[in-house]
């Protein structure tokens, strides 16, 4: 029988206890090998990255800009003039004089008793009538104002004797009247003209312009009072361009006012537009594509979360691995560092630095940036705590023993030796982090002191829905926005605990 041994097929089967069946997985490989056992930490995985393609790929195909506006024509009844039947005397001052609301006072008591004068101050003013409804008060021989119920609209610059002599014409019936050298004529309706064209019209419906710079016509103040006094509350009217235009009036009982208002076709925001083939979750009221701003708030919310994540990280392990090594007055030191910042109102300090941003006016884009700064350096104790409590337990091992004999620096010893055996916990509380930071951005941004127009987040795209009405009748606008925050911070904290789980297997239960 031969001593010597055949040679292993690669076919053949080992026993249990032969070495050769001992597979040898690394560190980082038995890490993953129990995070993916973990099946909720696979789903938080999964929602990570779907919420990833959506922000940063979805931004990318999108055919529209995060602050592209989109419009649409519709009519709008916009306020145009307001008329009123004038049932009181209107008084005019005559050059120079001042019929003060003393004398306007008088004359209505005088008028009301048919008196043809009236005393003030020892001082007796004449009344004459000149017609129905027009009279006219002289101090002595002294004209000093004419009081009537209608009232002269001229279309230009028209003097006190003119646009009396035209009511003196205009209730006496004459159709035509001479006034500071010029012959007018005057028709039954009030059409006052002079030698170089229409001069004004007496009225007793005053109609003015609602928009600065509009003049009425007579045309107009005629076709108003025609729909007035039919009882129609609708009417057509052609203006001096030749343009048709509609206009609607009703009446203000408490004002006494009739309110017209004209129907233009305006272009405006396709504010709160419904979920269709253009836009999949419709629009919110700057009329911009709900869908779109999602995908680049996704993006803003997930970057300004590892911005501030790393920021926290990198003072926490600088200054807390110098605190954990050196130990003595420098750990007293930083600690007590540490213990004023947990001392610090976060939240009220924000709002003081948001309210001063928005003072000084600053750039959206430097907004954002001081954002996650300020979050950044309000955050890094907690890990600086953290990272010096793993120091001061590694410190005294033999590996650190060892290299302290060796001639190792100091630097090296803390960064290169201490600081890695500390990085399973920094994933992990880094990875938890990450999904409160987020929550902290959105809320500062429905704050109004976080991420700024035209940029969108998570946050201010909620911060949208500011009152009753829009959160119940437009529900595209804030729930999409709600479900990516619930499903981002889902994720994250779903993969911390899978990793804290992986890194530690004792924790498992």
């Amino acid at each position: 029988m031969s001593d010597v041994t055949p040679p292993v097929s690669s076919g053949e089967e080992f026993s249990l206890n032969d070495d050769r069946r001992v597979k040898t997985l690394s560190p980082g490989a038995l890490v993953a090998k129990r995070f993916f056992r973990n099946k909720i930490a696979v789903v938080g995985l999964v929602m990570l990255i779907v919420m990833f393609v959506f922000s940063f790929i979805g931004g990318l195909i999108s055919p529209y800009r995060q602050d592209e506006q989109f419009y649409h024509y519709e009519n709008q009844q916009k306020e145009f003039a307001a008329a009123t039947i004038n049932k009181d005397f209107r008084y005019v001052n005559a050059e120079g004089q001042d019929f003060s609301s003393l004398l306007q006072a008088k004359f209505i008591l005088a008028e009301g008793k048919g008196a043809d004068s009236f005393e003030v101050k020892d001082v007796t003013y004449s009344i004459t009538k000149e017609g129905e409804d027009l009279y006219t008060i002289y101090d002595g021989s002294t004209l000093l104002a004419y009081a009537s119920k209608d009232i002269v609209n001229p279309s230009g610059d028209m003097s006190f004797d003119v646009k009396l002599a035209a009511l003196k014409a205009y209730v006496a019936g004459e159709s035509s009247f001479s006034a500071e050298g010029d012959d007018y004529s005057i028709d039954d309706a009030g059409q006052i003209t002079s030698s170089a064209g229409d001069a004004g019209y007496i009225t007793r419906l005053v109609v003015s312009s609602a928009q600065s710079g509009v003049k009425i016509s007579k045309e107009f103040a005629e076709a108003v009072s025609v729909m007035i006094d039919s009882g129609n509350d609708e009417m057509d009217f052609t203006d001096a361009d030749g343009e048709e235009q509609h206009y609607k009036v009703s009446y203000d009982a408490s004002a006494m006012v009739y309110s017209i208002k004209q129907g233009k076709e305006t272009y405006v925001y396709d504010s709160y537009a419904k979920p269709s083939s253009k836009h999949w979750l419709g629009t919110d009221t700057n009329g911009m594509d709900m869908l779109t701003r999602l995908m680049y708030g996704g993006r803003v919310s997930l970057i300004i979360g590892f911005i501030v994540v790393i920021i926290e990280t990198v003072l926490g392990v600088i200054l807390g691995g110098i605190s954990g090594y050196f130990g003595g007055w420098i750990d007293n030191l930083i600690m007590r560092i540490v213990d004023i910042f947990y001392c610090i109102p976060s939240l009220p300090l924000i709002i003081i630095l948001g309210a001063a941003m928005d003072g000084m006016r600053l750039d959206p884009q430097i907004r954002m940036l001081y954002l996650m700064l300020i979050l950044g350096f309000l955050g890094w104790p907690g890990i600086a705590r953290m990272v010096r409590g793993q120091i001061l337990s590694l410190r005294e091992q033999e590996f650190m023993t060892a290299a302290e004999a060796t001639g190792v620096s100091v630097r090296r010893r803390i960064f290169r030796h201490l600081i890695p055996n500390v990085i399973p916990q920094l994933i992990v509380i880094c990875t938890m982090s990450l999904g409160s930071t987020i929550i902290t951005e959105a809320t500062l941004s429905f704050l109004g002191l976080g991420v700024k127009f035209p940029f969108a987040s998570w946050g201010n795209i909620i911060n949208d829905v500011n009152n009753a009405f829009v959160m119940t009748h437009y529900w595209f606008v804030w729930i999409p926005a709600g479900i990516c925050l619930l499903v981002a911070v889902l994720g994250f904290n779903f993969v911390g605990d899978g990793l804290r789980d992986a890194f530690d297997p004792r924790m498992k239960r």
